[in-house]
Parts: C-alpha cells; structure tokens; sequence
C-alpha cells in the first residue's frame, strides 16, 4: 500500500508523500545527499536567528558510531532502527547566545529545521523516521553534551523498504485542532 496522505484540502505533494516507515532498505544514503538535507535544516527559520538546533550523525557505514548512537536510543526503537542509512541525535541550546536569555522557542525551532530536512529528504525519496525515545542520559554522556544544551530527538533515515504496513495515513480533521474565538471553538474556514 502506498502510504500518501488523502488529504482534505490541497496540499503540496511533497508533504502529501512524507511518512515514517520502520522498514528501511540496505540502500545506503549518499554523503551529498546528507549534506543537503542537514543544509535543509540550517535554513529553518528561528526565533532571533538563534539557530538552537545541533544534529549528531552516524552512518550505517561507520559502524562503531553507528552502534553508539544506536545504543542511546531506547530497546523498542534500537529492533528496528538498525536498518537506516543514518541516525541523528538532536539538542538544543536553551539560552540565546546574544543575551544568555531563556529561549522558550528552543524546540519550535528545532522542529521546523527538522521539518525542512523531512521535505528535503522527501523530494530526494529518502524518508524519515522521528522518535522521541531516547535514552536521554545515555545520549548526554555519550556526546559529552555540555550543561544549557539537552539532547532531545533522534531521527533515522534511508530508502523505504517497502510501501508501507497497510494502514492508511490518517489525521484528524482540522476542526478538531484549528479554533477561533474560545479554546475548542471550531474555527469557520
């Protein structure tokens, strides 16, 4: 089954065909192609242009690094994220480094660099799968990530192995998250 969004409303196809598989191919992902996809995330825009986000990546091809990012994310994400091209462990600083200031945009930020990488990847038909289950302590250690910056995500990315597990992409419906007037409202689109 393909796995494209049945959208709704119009939508750019690039976000219509982005999803997150568990089945990655032994294909490996190209050292330029990687680079465009971090370049990708590097143009996000920011609060202040902090910037905040930092990615730590480890190839299938390097498989010492690999295995040590590996190991920092938790036991049900490590059975399958072991067939990906790459993994990346994210972080974010939460001071901007202008003032020393709290940055309460810290992880908007990196969620819209990490979104600019996922339709990069997308146009390029390498996919990518954002887990929140890492072993944050583990991954802290590991890196030697100072204090002010915390690890966050990881992310595994390669060729789809396959067109998905038959389950149709589903959402909720627009009413149920877009509001106008009072918390729960339904906004009138």
């Amino acid at each position: 089954m393909i796995k494209h969004a049945r959208p709704d409303h119009p939508i750019h196809a690039l976000i219509a065909q982005r999803w997150s598989p568990y089945n990655f191919a032994e294909r490996p992902v190209s050292r330029e192609d990687l680079r465009s996809l971090l370049e990708a995330a590097r143009w996000a825009a920011s609060s202040y242009n902090e910037q905040p986000w930092s990615f730590i990546v480890a190839r299938r091809d390097q498989p010492e690094a690999f295995e040590e990012l590996l190991g920092c994310l938790v036991p049900a994400n490590q059975k399958w994220a072991g067939q990906a091209s790459v993994l990346m462990l994210t972080a974010i600083r939460r001071h901007f480094t202008r003032n020393g200031n709290p940055n309460r945009a810290a992880e908007h930020d990196l969620g819209l660099a990490v979104g600019n990488l996922s339709l990069e990847a997308a146009a390029r038909g390498i996919a990518v799968h954002q887990m929140a289950g890492v072993d944050l302590e583990r991954a802290r250690e590991t890196y030697a990530i100072p204090e002010g910056v915390d690890p966050w995500t990881a992310l595994a990315l390669g060729y789809a192995a396959d067109e998905g597990d038959g389950q149709p992409r589903a959402r909720k419906p627009l009413a149920e998250f877009v509001f106008s007037g009072t918390f729960g409202t339904a906004a009138e689109l």
